[in-house]
């Protein structure tokens, strides 16, 4: 399934109505609870840290952190959704409807800052073309210390 930019509520649950049928998956609430607080909270997300949000949300729904797993693997096989890998931390999801962007990431707190620099982009395209090479899409992620960590690193050494 191609990527879908900046869609609406309405498309997406559309495009995963259909995605569900293709696989033979009942189309269940719980699953509509899933895709509905991704697309409402533009955050990244760990599977638990989605359960637990869906849980204080809705906490007479009845949903399995296996069923929160599942979804989510689907729906990134399907590209509606991307993740960023913590490796041994595991994977960290967000909807795939926002424009482009890169990504900072924080190996002591775990933070993410989204970011999008035109130079950069220009950059990549211009280094594909001198090599011949085609460029599809690209994932950029830089790792370092946010700047509240450096200041609580920064606190304790003095």
């Amino acid at each position: 399934m191609e990527q879908i930019e900046n869609f609406n509520y309405e498309e997406l649950l559309e495009a995963f109505k259909a995605l569900l049928k293709q696989n033979s998956l009942k189309f269940t609430s719980q699953r509509e609870i899933i895709l509905q607080t991704l697309y409402q909270n533009p955050h990244h997300f760990t599977p638990e840290d989605l359960y637990l949000l869906i849980k204080e949300n809705h906490p007479d729904l009845t949903i399995g952190i296996t069923t929160v797993y599942r979804t989510l693997n689907l729906l990134e096989e399907n590209s509606l959704v991307t993740s960023l890998s913590f490796g041994i931390n595991g994977k960290k999801f967000e909807l795939s409807n926002k424009p482009h962007h890169d990504h900072l990431i924080c190996q002591k707190c775990g933070k993410i800052i989204e970011f999008h620099d035109p130079k950069i982009e220009q950059l990549q395209e211009k280094i594909a073309k001198i090599h011949d090479f085609k460029l599809t899409h690209h994932l950029m992620q830089l790792y370092g210390i946010c700047k509240k960590c450096q200041e609580s690193e920064n606190g304790e050494n003095s």
